[in-house]
């Protein structure tokens, strides 16, 4: 899927794109207790999405990395849309940015 066809409330998406930019690391709560979270642009040739990296995920991505995000559903968020995973889903990265996989 494209990232200018995602709509709020879409269940299993998939989609690819080139992180633009990864904000700082910061501490959230969550119901499930405190998690390190960032928030990172998903671009592809379409538009450009909002995209919260979790825990681990975060040191696993860097700007310029081709990524892919399975099975995620949408959620509008203080006005945003965002491809959220959740146990169902995955993130992959396709390519590294200087290096191939």
């Amino acid at each position: 899927m494209k990232i200018n066809n995602i709509r709020s409330e879409l269940d299993s998406v998939t989609v690819s794109g080139r992180i633009t930019s990864i904000g700082i690391k910061s501490i959230v709560r969550t119901r499930y207790g405190e998690a390190t979270a960032a928030r990172s642009v998903l671009e592809d040739d379409t538009g450009g999405i909002m995209l919260n990296l979790w825990r681990g995920q975060i040191d696993l991505v860097r700007e310029g990395d081709v990524v892919r995000v399975e099975n995620a559903f949408v959620r509008n968020c203080r006005d945003q849309l965002e491809p959220n995973v959740g146990s169902r889903g995955r993130k992959a990265v396709l390519s590294r940015t200087g290096a191939s996989l």
